[in-house]
């Protein structure tokens, strides 16, 4: 699929994807995307029915009843109906929405909704949105940072969990990333080191790269 106004933004978890792609939606003036909050959304769902994480047709099932749509306003994005920010960040989606989003079917699903989403532009983030969702994205950025730097940045996000807690939780969600997506850059996309950035710095740099590769999309 051609994505002539479309910005990718893949990398670990914590790594400040979310941070950057709501920001440089601002900028650039397009809709911001966060897939994982679909895989959120869906695990939320299946521990509200209490449909196992192994039970793909269950699975399946319960993305009926999800609605996912752009709105508000400086950035449009993504809404789940139904799911606040507090439901979709518990501790206990946390701890399984890696376990939910690994299936093949539900990514296929959930993948196709995604490029719907992403049409007519958007700045998408996730896990494999430059490699899968949208391959032939103008701008495709991969955010890199350290573990110990995952794990503070994670921690000032959820003040509500320990910082033991959120580590083990990140390695888990590593390694069970990692069977799904390696942490690997999409092809094409350029690497930006986030350790030693602020959110600032990151979306300064990330703005001079839209401009070296895609100018016509920064104001």
């Amino acid at each position: 699929m051609t994505a002539g106004k479309v910005i990718t933004i893949d990398g670990a978890a914590g790594s400040g994807k979310s941070t950057l792609a709501r920001s440089l939606a601002r900028v650039v003036h397009l809709p911001y995307v966060n897939t994982g909050l679909m895989y959120r959304a869906l695990t939320a769902s299946a521990i509200r029915h209490a449909v196992s994480e192994d039970d793909v047709q269950g699975l399946l099932d319960l993305t009926r009843g999800l609605r996912f749509t752009l709105g508000g306003s400086d950035p449009h994005e993504l809404t789940v109906e139904g799911f606040d920010d507090r439901a979709l960040t518990s501790p206990d989606v946390e701890r399984s929405v890696s376990a939910v989003s690994r299936h093949p079917r539900i990514r296929a699903w959930m993948h196709e909704v995604q490029r719907a989403l992403g049409a007519d532009g958007a700045v998408m983030e996730g896990r494999d949105v430059g490699s899968v969702v949208f391959p032939d994205a103008v701008v495709k950025l991969y955010l890199e940072a350290t573990r110990a730097e995952r794990i503070e940045r994670r921690a000032r996000e959820r003040s509500d969990a320990g910082s033991d807690e959120i580590a083990a939780v990140l390695e888990a969600r590593d390694q069970l990333d990692g069977r799904t997506n390696p942490p690997t850059p999409p092809p094409g996309a350029i690497v930006i080191d986030t350790g030693s950035l602020d959110a600032d710095a990151t979306l300064r740099t990330a703005i001079a790269l839209i401009r070296q590769h895609a100018p016509e999309l920064v104001p």
